[in-house]
């Protein structure tokens, strides 16, 4: 059965860093391309970062540019997402899914939650 488990997230001030991991269980992850979501209260679920298989390519929300990193270690089935000068508009769960493509997202986990306070 695949699993993923996020974790990392808290409660920090603006201007603060979190990094998040996603642990891979059941699932050969290097097979798989990973993204992170979130979903902010009274708001839809967002796409805020992708890593291709074998790190070599990223892709990033406009919105998290230039803040957010995210990477990969596929020796440990794990992928991260670097969170570096935040903001409140950051506030959400923040989700780790993985996908086949062409398929689409279908795994995901249980969500681990981020607040920024101002």
């Amino acid at each position: 059965q695949v699993q993923l488990v996020e974790s990392g997230g808290g409660l920090v001030q603006t201007g603060a860093s979190l990094r998040l991991s996603c642990v891979a269980s059941g699932v050969i992850l290097g097979a798989y391309v990973m993204g992170w979501f979130r979903q902010g209260p009274g708001k839809e679920r967002e796409f805020v970062a992708s890593v291709s298989r074998f790190g070599g390519t990223t892709s990033y929300a406009e919105s998290v540019k230039g803040r957010f990193t995210i990477s990969r270690d596929n020796a440990k089935n794990t992928a991260y997402l670097q969170m570096d000068n935040l903001k409140p508009e950051d506030a959400a769960v923040y989700y780790c899914a993985a996908k086949r493509p062409p398929d689409e997202y279908k795994y995901w986990g249980q969500g681990t939650q981020v607040t920024v306070s101002s």
